[in-house]
């Protein structure tokens, strides 16, 4: 089958790889029929992690069941559905308790596995022709049949459950004032996010102006970080108060003000500064134990200069890490299926696969108005 594989820094190629098959009793194979590029594919893609070449790219992954294993109980051939980014086992602790994005049984030693993606597990990406889903009950969620809703449900599997995950973390409620920070795929899920928690405002910090221009159709503030301080342009705006919540929709590779130099904790320390006292932020935004291309030598291990005293002194709350994409994938399904939500707004350019190296290029240089790719093999 047709795949995409990582080369090396910079390069991905569209190769013939083994079709996956049953290996246990609880495995479907999928069909893909559509697979998203996700910004985290652009940390492998860039060097920026120890992936190693020959894997498998794609996390965000959606299709038709063409087979079953034996033990799969609650699924059948033919059936539409699209899978969570985690892969997740459903009986260990952490998976009853709902943290299905630290599963303490597919990637043994670490807490999480993923298709596709360095240090989270054996599981093979799905940017292919077929998919081979694990504890399969657990893992697929099931979609009306036919091709209605497919832009829609594909970010189901990662972009749209982490945007909402972000305001959870941040506890959005009714009636307050939202700062994300990022206006890429995942900033923008988080901004319409929370407009669907009932945010009264909602700004949207980037300074690609395709993106504030997205982020100010669905009825965000855009504020233009090259243009002035954003704590600054918010305050403004907020009775010099700032905002109830922030999100973090950046994460790591967040680029200071008025240069092109990373600075990996710009973001967080922007929102200690940009949410009022009392306030809670939301990091859904990527963070590494370990940065090969860190900017300094603190940063390559992880470590970063965050203001916690400015934290503790504010009585800030701070929510972080990666989505549980089943805690929210069912009722977000239903939001699409009943026209409350239409997250493929955020869609801009659907391709076949075997044009994925282009994708990836354009994708990386914020090029050609390149904020969400789908691919479909």
């Amino acid at each position: 089958m047709k795949a995409v594989v990582y080369q090396g820094p910079f390069s991905v190629a569209v190769e013939d790889v083994e079709k996956p098959s049953i290996q246990h009793p609880n495995d479907v194979i999928v069909r893909i029929t559509s697979t998203a590029i996700c910004g985290s594919d652009l940390h492998m893609y860039e060097g920026r992690t120890a992936a190693e070449p020959g894997i498998v790219f794609g996390h965000e992954n959606m299709g038709i069941i063409e087979d079953c294993g034996p033990g799969v109980t609650s699924l059948e051939e033919g059936d539409r559905v699209v899978m969570p980014f985690n892969v997740a086992c459903g009986f260990c602790t952490n998976c009853v308790d709902g943290y299905t994005g630290y599963c303490l049984t597919v990637n043994p030693g670490f807490a999480g596995g993923a298709y596709g993606y360095v240090a989270m597990g054996p599981w093979t990406g799905g940017q292919a022709e077929y998919l081979r889903v694990p504890y399969a009950d657990f893992n697929c969620l099931k979609l009306p049949p036919g091709e209605e809703h497919e832009r829609d449900f594909i970010l189901l599997a990662d972009i749209f459950p982490t945007g909402y995950h972000g305001c959870e973390l941040a506890q959005v409620r009714p009636g307050e004032s939202v700062a994300v920070y990022g206006g890429g795929p995942v900033g923008l899920m988080a901004a319409y996010s929370a407009m669907l928690r009932g945010a009264k405002k909602v700004f949207v910090v980037d300074r690609v102006a395709e993106r504030l221009a997205k982020a100010e159709e669905i009825g965000a503030v855009p504020i233009n970080f090259a243009e002035g301080d954003p704590i600054e342009q918010i305050k403004d705006q907020t009775g010099g108060v700032g905002t109830d919540k922030g999100v973090d929709a950046v994460g790591y590779q967040a680029t200071a003000q008025g240069t092109d130099r990373e600075e990996p904790a710009t973001v967080l320390n922007s929102l200690v500064g940009t949410v009022r006292a009392t306030g809670a932020l939301g990091v859904p935004g990527l963070y590494v134990p370990a940065d090969p291309g860190g900017p300094d030598e603190d940063s390559k291990k992880g470590m970063l200069l965050v203001s916690v005293g400015r934290l503790f002194e504010k009585g800030l709350r701070m929510g972080t890490g990666q989505c549980n994409v089943k805690r929210y994938n069912r009722f977000l399904r239903d939001m699409i299926i009943e026209g409350r939500a239409e997250p493929s707004f955020v869609v801009s350019h659907e391709l076949p696969l075997d044009q994925a190296p282009s994708a990836y290029e354009k994708f990386d240089q914020r090029v050609e108005g390149y904020t969400k790719v789908v691919l479909h093999p």
